[in-house]
């Protein structure tokens, strides 16, 4: 599937879970793409904000994720690194993850990440995995909690609801938290609304 380039500047407001604003800006590489983001905001009685860098290769995996949390206690940060394995790593293939510089193999079979605090990264695994009607493809990842910034493996898939001129519809899943629901991204492969979530403003 064939998207459009990305906007330069995005924003969405956060609604339901939580209040709060989100912008992400993208920069092209030589060899991929930057995108730089930041939300802020209140969910329940706690209040945080998350800025973000991630570094993607052509083919859309992730390679490096720089984040930083603040919050009324403390400043939080963490680094994750993509290292591909070689086959007399992991047979199966995939990649090592370095959680601040620590290797941990809980990530071996996961190419994205996933940040609780963002609306922007389902965009990762939809530019990345084969998108064809009946087909369910699994995008396990990194999930990044807004909070404390812990870090844990989340099972995930798509699977192609509907795609026109203007819009792309996907049936989400995730059994590590026994949710589902209906993503609709715009022709970029950016989140237009995420139910409960985030809704897209520009």
């Amino acid at each position: 599937m064939r998207f459009r380039p990305m906007p330069e500047v995005s924003a969405w407001t956060h609604t339901g879970v939580r209040a709060g604003f989100e912008v992400l800006f993208v920069r092209p590489t030589a060899d991929g793409l930057v995108l730089r983001g930041h939300t802020t905001a209140a969910e329940g009685a706690e209040a945080w904000s998350v800025g973000y860098r991630i570094d993607v290769d052509h083919r859309w995996r992730t390679r490096e994720v720089r984040i930083e949390a603040l919050t009324a206690a403390e400043t939080l940060r963490v680094t994750l690194e993509r290292a591909d394995l070689t086959e007399a790593d992991n047979p199966a293939g995939g990649a090592r993850w370095l959680v601040d510089g620590v290797p941990d193999d809980r990530f071996d079979d996961c190419v994205d990440v996933d940040l609780e605090s963002s609306a922007v990264t389902n965009t990762l695994p939809v530019h990345r995995i084969d998108l064809r009607p009946g087909r369910a493809s699994a995008a396990p990842a990194l999930f990044v909690r807004a909070g404390d910034l812990s870090v844990e493996p989340i099972d995930q898939e798509y699977r192609l609801r509907e795609h026109t001129p203007d819009v792309l519809s996907l049936d989400y899943t995730s059994a590590t938290f026994d949710f589902a629901c209906v993503l609709t991204f715009d022709p970029s492969g950016l989140v237009l609304e995420y139910p409960g979530i985030a809704v897209r403003e520009r």
